[in-house]
């Protein structure tokens, strides 16, 4: 396969791809039905405003409630589109998610776990359902690099692993956005009438909460973690920091409550300055607010003994655990 050619942000003119990549995916689509995955975040929501510029209603735009997504998430993304006139139908596929992750403690291995169940399972019940030959996704660059380098496998790239969606999945995929970063995206979907609340979201992984817990997981340490994103994205939300999370470690570890030994679990925090994600450096965040991070965490969230922050840069760290 051809290198993919880079399209900076700097180079970038929102309007015109927008027109330019319309019309590429009217032209592939043809007269036929596509259909996409909404997750909230800026890569997919963009690919969204584009497919349904570019087919209409002959793009149907789902949102996979696979379990391990933020609080609130499905019906909190699904409103939001719905006054820029785009439906969303949410599909209750967290089962299908928990039991594909059962017993996997490898980071590789569950990544692709969720890969197999989100584009085999799910997404091919969802195309044979709407006889959809496409699946419109918001692949970038930097999930290309990754995956090609062998840094991390990115759960949506495929030709250039040499893996045909045709032949594995059963439909075709189309990529509009693989030739920008996230800076170039943040510029496509402000232009494409995104509100400010997506466009300027910060980056969440594509196995979602799965890639913030280090060993298996499980619907209760989803929720674990799931309680210590709310309180992180609460707190940091002025740093203006590029990403920030909350990673939930696999053993427990010795702590104290009311004066007796207590065995509980162990949050890390990180905290991310970077520009495209490419390379990053820990936000060098005050006392007082880790702080209150960790007094927080430890008081609200059931089960959490200590809380500890990410000083290591990327790389040779990467953003996310998992």
């Amino acid at each position: 396969m051809s290198a993919i050619k880079e399209i900076t942000a700097e180079q970038l003119n929102p309007q015109e791809f927008i027109k330019e990549k319309a019309e590429e995916i009217s032209r592939v689509v043809g007269s036929g039905m596509a259909i996409n995955a909404l997750s909230g975040g800026v890569d997919s929501s963009a690919v969204t405003m584009l497919g349904h510029k570019a087919l209409g209603e002959r793009l149907k735009t789902y949102f996979i409630d696979n379990g391990i997504m933020r609080e609130g998430e499905p019906q909190q993304i699904a409103s939001i589109f719905k006054k820029l006139g785009v439906n969303v139908e949410i599909v209750n596929a967290q089962d299908e998610f928990f039991s594909a992750l059962k017993g996997i403690v490898d980071p590789e291995e569950k990544r692709e776990a969720i890969t197999q169940t989100f584009y085999k399972k799910v997404f091919g019940k969802l195309v044979r359902e709407n006889q959809s030959k496409f699946l419109l996704q918001g692949t970038i660059l930097t999930d290309v690099d990754e995956t090609v380098a062998g840094i991390k496998r990115q759960h949506n790239v495929f030709e250039q692993l040499g893996i045909d969606p045709q032949q594995a999945f059963g439909y075709k995929i189309i990529e509009p956005l693989v030739q920008l970063r996230k800076d170039g995206v943040r510029k496509v979907a402000e232009a494409s009438g995104l509100p400010s609340s997506i466009y300027n979201r910060m980056p969440f992984p594509g196995p979602a909460l799965a890639a913030r817990v280090i060993g298996e997981v499980t619907s209760e340490k989803i929720a674990i973690v799931r309680k210590a994103t709310i309180i992180v994205e609460e707190e940091l939300v002025s740093t203006k920091a590029f990403q920030y999370l909350a990673i939930l470690h696999q053993d427990r570890v010795t702590g104290m409550r009311q004066g007796k030994r207590d065995f509980g679990m162990q949050i890390e925090i990180r905290c991310w300055d970077s520009i495209d994600a490419r390379q990053a450096r820990p936000t060098r965040l005050g006392f007082d607010a880790l702080d209150k991070l960790a007094s927080r965490i430890t008081s609200e969230v059931p089960g959490v003994v200590s809380v500890t922050y990410n000083i290591s840069t990327k790389p040779p760290s990467t953003m996310e655990a998992i």
